[in-house]
């Protein structure tokens, strides 16, 4: 675990500096510097290229990670990687093709019930292109055990530079349509950095030559744009729909700030899952089960000590937090409730994906995955016309709940192991005796004080309840570590 330590604790922090300006712009310059129509496109944008996103990448982030370490000689590895550069395009340009050719009656379909997406359909597809390169780049990197920069690249750079697009909004240095334009123009720019990088590590040398299980590879790549379609959907197939079924678009906006609140949950987990991601296949390509169990409990426990923390700050101080934010943005509580909820039992499964994705296993994983996301566009289809936003959010957190179980159940059957142990319940009961200490009680101060007061109050609370109970090793080293205590 010391790699996975080191680099996860720098992937962490990269990662809170990137949720906190997140934080910024999503909570206060988006709902201040642009009109809830538009900032409700923008999410309705991202959110559509994040579902393309897997397409147009073809899988090929995933094999990456999940051949890499099975090619040996040189030749092998650089006729391998040039395959990998190319694939994408066998999806793109058709793509590209049909977009041209059927650009108005695409336009009349995502303009549904607001005109105000018609003419942006080729900001969707640039951004997906840009989205998919970039994870290949980053992919590309993490075959070699590094994962900070590119870590940096996907969770900072992007929001530093929309945080200095929204304040040129605010001095009226571009009008909307062309921060629109320059923010689709960002994450193109973040995606060529990011390719200059991974050459840096490992440059390409191109070998037109035939990749050995050549077959495989591309059957895992095919089935990976199913997985990833899958994941893409469950978390972005509300916002999608919302902006789809409900008139006004304003409360795609509404909900992207509840849901963003809700998923500074799953940073510890995204953090860590660039380096779980190679070890993981590596440990699998070795056929080290007792490595791979440990790892599979090490980094459950770890993350759930980890998110409980931040999901009691985020239940605990919400109505404060509300309390900041502009009247109408207010209306997601329940929203943050039990997205949380799903977020938090999301991260305490550890390595779960990595295992499932690159075992030999991932064909009826993924078939679970397609299951799971038609059911979570029909619970979207019956709840949202009836309860708005809240039937959105119950939608999400059944599909992800469901989805999870099984895979729990699908890893316990066939590897014969599972994530949780005693200590995975003392944390889960540590949680709830903090959140039912310090839910009733508000101190009789500024919202953003009583924030930071009550954070430092619950932070110490649960840092010596873990640490004296000797929940976990890994956790209990760092807090002995930076706390210099024997």
């Amino acid at each position: 675990m010391g790699i996975v330590l080191r680099q996860s604790f720098k992937n962490t922090i990269s990662t809170y500096l990137g949720f906190g300006i997140g934080a910024i712009n999503t909570l206060f310059l988006y709902t201040n510097f642009l009109t809830d129509s538009y900032y409700g496109l923008v999410a309705f944008l991202l959110s559509a290229a994040n579902i393309m996103m897997p397409f147009m990448a073809f899988g090929v982030h995933n094999a990456i990670i999940k051949f890499y370490s099975s090619f040996k000689s040189k030749t092998s590895i650089n006729s391998f990687l040039t395959l990998m550069l190319f694939l994408p395009l066998v999806f793109i340009v058709p793509i590209a093709f049909i977009g041209y050719s059927s650009y108005d009656a695409i336009g009349a379909l995502l303009s549904n019930e607001n005109k105000i997406a018609e003419h942006y359909v080729w900001h969707i597809f640039v951004l997906a292109i840009a989205m998919a390169y970039f994870e290949i780049f980053f992919a590309w990197s993490k075959v070699q055990l590094q994962t900070v920069f590119g870590n940096l690249m996907k969770e900072v750079f992007h929001r530093v530079c929309i945080m200095i697009l929204l304040f040129a909004v605010y001095f009226e240095w571009l009008t909307v349509n062309q921060f629109i334009l320059a923010l689709v123009g960002v994450y193109v720019v973040r995606m060529l950095i990011m390719m200059l990088y991974a050459f840096s590590i490992r440059f390409p040398k191109l070998k037109f030559q035939k990749v050995s299980q050549l077959s495989s590879i591309l059957n895992y790549a095919g089935l990976m744009i199913i997985a990833g379609s899958v994941a893409m959907l469950i978390l972005d197939i509300d916002k999608f729909m919302i902006g789809l079924m409900l008139e006004n678009i304003e409360q795609v906006a509404y909900y992207s700030v509840a849901i963003f609140i809700a998923t500074v949950i799953a940073v510890p987990q995204r953090a860590m899952h660039q380096i779980m991601m190679p070890l993981t296949a590596q440990y699998l390509n070795d056929n080290d089960n007792e490595a791979l169990e440990d790892l599979y409990k090490r980094s459950s426990l770890s993350l759930l000590v980890i998110s409980g923390f931040i999901f009691l700050l985020i239940i605990l101080n919400i109505n404060q937090l509300y309390e900041i934010l502009p009247k109408e943005f207010t209306g997601g509580l329940f929203v943050v409730l039990i997205v949380s909820l799903a977020k938090l039992y999301d991260n305490s499964l550890g390595n779960n994906n990595a295992i499932l994705f690159n075992s030999n296993y991932y064909k009826i994983v993924l078939l679970f995955g397609v299951l799971l996301a038609i059911m979570a566009i029909i619970l979207n289809v019956v709840f949202i016309p009836i309860y708005g936003i809240e039937g959105s959010a119950f939608a999400t957190f059944l599909a992800v709940f469901i989805y999870n179980t099984t895979k729990v159940l699908f890893i316990k059957q066939k590897f014969k192991m599972q994530p949780f142990s005693q200590a995975s319940l003392k944390v889960i009961l540590v949680i709830i005796c903090i959140a039912i200490t310090f839910y009733f009680w508000e101190l009789p101060f500024h919202s953003i004080i009583n924030i930071i007061l009550k954070s430092i109050l619950i932070g110490v609370f649960y840092i010596i309840s873990i640490y004296k109970l000797n929940i976990s090793e890994d956790i209990s080293g760092q807090i002995k570590k930076y706390l210099r205590l024997k």
